[in-house]
């Protein structure tokens, strides 16, 4: 038996979750044990054999984002900005979008819960209506990956991560579930493309 909420394992079937506290969330799932094949991918190296390489950054256009960053962006990065409803968050990364596109190449803005419209109108507020930002409203992330292999942008706001879903889970956005899988699935696809990923994460 598995949690549809959050993933956790029982051999029996459970009435509250012992992982995330969910009633009634557990369904039976068929366990099949196939046979793994050697996996692939570069072998270990010792690590003084490891050139050093300086990090690849690029300013976000506010110098306290560039401090806590570190000294800016860092290409192939994941950055969760988390915080209540209503703070800001949104505001301020469109902002950066706006600026890494004037300045350091594309970003695309993923929208979740906002339309097109709401974000063209705050983007107007804050004077950041710029060509190289793409906009997309849709909170499929298979949807979301395909987009940014095909723009290959420098920067990706996910607005919120909450709202991004995967069809093939069975649960519901915003679940424990679903937002482990999808971070991590957003994380891999930062590095594969060595694009910077901002996460918005509200707190409730």
């Amino acid at each position: 038996m598995r949690c549809r909420e959050c993933g956790y394992y029982s051999p029996r079937w459970l009435g509250r979750c012992p992982g995330c506290g969910a009633w009634h969330s557990f369904a039976e799932e068929e366990r099949t044990r196939e046979k793994k094949a050697a996996p692939a991918g570069e072998p270990p190296r010792p690590l003084t054999e490891i050139v050093a390489e300086r990090e690849d950054r690029f300013a976000s256009g506010f110098v306290e984002v560039d401090r806590v960053l570190g000294g800016g962006i860092v290409a192939g990065s994941v950055v969760l900005v988390g915080g209540d409803p209503g703070i800001g968050k949104s505001t301020l990364l469109l902002q950066v979008a706006h600026h890494v596109a004037g300045e350091d190449g594309g970003a695309l803005y993923v929208s979740g819960e906002e339309s097109a419209r709401q974000v063209r109108m705050r983007a107007e507020r804050l004077g950041a209506v710029g060509s190289g930002v793409y906009l997309l409203c849709t909170t499929d992330l298979e949807v979301i990956e395909a987009r940014v292999r095909e723009l290959e942008p420098r920067l990706v706001v996910i607005d919120s991560i909450q709202t991004v879903f995967l069809a093939d889970l069975g649960t519901l956005p915003g679940s424990i579930g679903q937002v482990r899988e999808c971070a991590l699935r957003l994380t891999r696809l930062a590095k594969e493309t060595g694009t910077a990923v901002f996460l918005v994460g509200h707190l409730t």
